[in-house]
């Protein structure tokens, strides 16, 4: 799949997905939950179209089904714009389908949300078929961040389509960003069963066996292999192997893949930012800056243009130049401002605090986004305000707790306690910082995402003499390697605010 609208997700909001994704809340275990109350009676729909052949839906539109069909399709391969382009046109053959307007906020919603189709998907949920419905209110759960409610959709669907491959793909997809691994590798696999050849599994295994415990990079760049030997022409599974190989440490077939991907499709975006960030970790920081650019012409919405301007301000904290990436950043966010990109403003807003280099000014600038987080924010989701929030407080408990300002700490995780978001990790740096080493490793463990968490942990199980668990998180951290503020400051500890 096209990982960086999730990727860039869970690293501005870890929360977001992983609540992945790069939390706390809630684990979302099938079996575990009750299913949600069962949806009211709607009227027969004597016109009903199967989507796949499997899931009926209340449109009369032949053409509206299939290009649903068709955006489901192209979501599960990564072409997120494309997906969004394509649902909308299925909502435009039939105004009244509501699985077209759920799928269009779905994959919209990982990039530019669209209020309008998610409200149209929330307006007419109640026409659809039972089968259509409890798949349109799960994705209104999941981008409302209801995490039970969509457990409870979930489960229901999955027990009216225990064998539909592209359910079992969205629900275990989902559930590997609530970092339900276990649970979401076995769903995968089940997929493969009944598919050997379904692509979208594939892929996503590829990244199961390297970004959770015990990676295994061999397993997943096989399986990333046999997804770009099915799709031979998409640019998707050469933009996977760029990424999971640059995790491996193989930079230079990282670029021969991404490089691979803009053959196919000469703007697809995760690749060309890909190279900039592959560039940036092998300190070639010219090239790095020339990639960047070129995201800029061929970007379709603000966020990602700005993010590309933010990842190649970063540059200049990785050649050594941490004033002058601290301008670059401070006239970024007034970009971002000018722009009213509400989601750009907190990824540098956030970033430049955690490069402030002194726990001082970045509790300050913590404070700050603190308080404008703690009510509405203009074209911001709620749910989306709410996990930035946690993560902002978080990151105070961090830099507090381990900067010697314990009470600043404790505050900041009496707040998460209340949201549950976040709460075990912060709670971790405190344990930490209090000496109760034993406490700080469950805790921090939660949180296996973060490199500043995945650090820690090592510390923590290095001061009990658990020298195996200890090379087990640091196995772990190297597998997270990307040009991210985190993984900077795990790898330029002078840079970092002083622990």
């Amino acid at each position: 799949m096209n990982r960086f609208s999730v990727r860039f997700l869970l690293l501005i909001f870890p929360s977001l997905f992983v609540v992945q994704a790069w939390a706390q809340q809630p684990d979302a275990h099938v079996e575990e939950t009750a299913a949600r109350k069962p949806a009211p009676p709607i009227a027969p729909i004597v016109h009903r179209q199967q989507l796949f052949g499997t899931v009926p839906v209340a449109t009369r539109s032949d053409d509206a089904r299939k290009l649903l069909e068709t955006a489901l399709d192209q979501y599960e391969n990564g072409l997120l714009d494309m997906s969004v382009a394509t649902a909308h046109k299925a909502a435009v053959k039939d105004s009244r389908f509501a699985l077209a307007f759920a799928v269009w906020s779905y994959a919209a919603h990982r990039g530019q949300p669209s209020a309008e189709a998610f409200e149209h998907a929330k307006a007419l949920a109640a026409r659809a078929t039972p089968e259509e419905q409890l798949l349109a209110n799960w994705m209104i759960d999941v981008q409302q961040g209801q995490v039970l409610p969509a457990i409870g959709a979930m489960n229901d669907l999955l027990a009216r389509l225990p064998n539909d491959k592209h359910i079992l793909y969205l629900t275990s997809e989902w559930l590997y960003f609530q970092q339900d691994y276990d649970r979401a590798r076995k769903m995968f696999e089940k997929i493969l069963q009944i598919d050997p050849n379904f692509p979208p599994a594939l892929n996503m295994l590829g990244y199961a066996y390297i970004e959770t415990g015990n990676p295994d990079p061999a397993k997943a760049i096989a399986y990333l292999k046999r997804y770009a030997a099915l799709q031979p022409n998409q640019p998707n599974p050469e933009d996977s192997l760029g990424e999971v190989l640059r995790y491996a440490g193989d930079d230079q077939g990282s670029l021969e893949h991404y490089s691979a991907a803009l053959k196919i499709i000469t703007n697809f975006v995760s690749a060309q930012l890909g190279l900039g960030d592959t560039y940036t970790l092998m300190g070639n920081y010219a090239q790095a800056r020339a990639e960047y650019d070129k995201v800029l012409p061929m970007a379709t919405n603000s966020r990602d243009r700005l993010h590309a301007q933010y990842q190649k301000a970063l540059v200049y904290f990785w050649e050594g130049q941490p004033e002058a990436g601290r301008k670059e950043l401070d006239v970024l966010l007034g970009e971002a401002r000018r722009q009213k990109d509400s989601y750009a403003q907190y990824e540098i807003s956030f970033g430049r605090a955690l490069l402030s280099g002194d726990p001082s000014s970045e509790l300050n600038q913590l404070r700050v986004l603190e308080v404008l987080l703690q009510k509405p924010v203009t074209a911001m989701s709620e749910p989306d305000r709410i996990v930035s929030l946690a993560s902002v407080r978080k990151e105070q408990a961090r830099a507090a707790a381990l900067g010697g300002f314990p009470e600043v700490a404790k505050e900041a995780v009496t707040k998460l306690e209340l949201s549950e978001s976040n709460y075990e990790s912060a709670q971790g740096y405190l344990s930490f910082a209090k000496g109760a080493f034993p406490d700080a490793v469950d805790q921090l463990a939660s949180d296996p995402h973060s490199p500043l968490a995945l650090k820690q942990l090592g510390l923590a199980q290095e001061k009990l003499g658990d020298t195996s668990a200890a090379e087990a998180s640091r196995t772990q951290l190297k597998y997270l390697r990307a040009p991210t503020v985190e993984w900077f400051l795990v790898t330029h500890p002078a840079s970092s605010v002083a622990y």
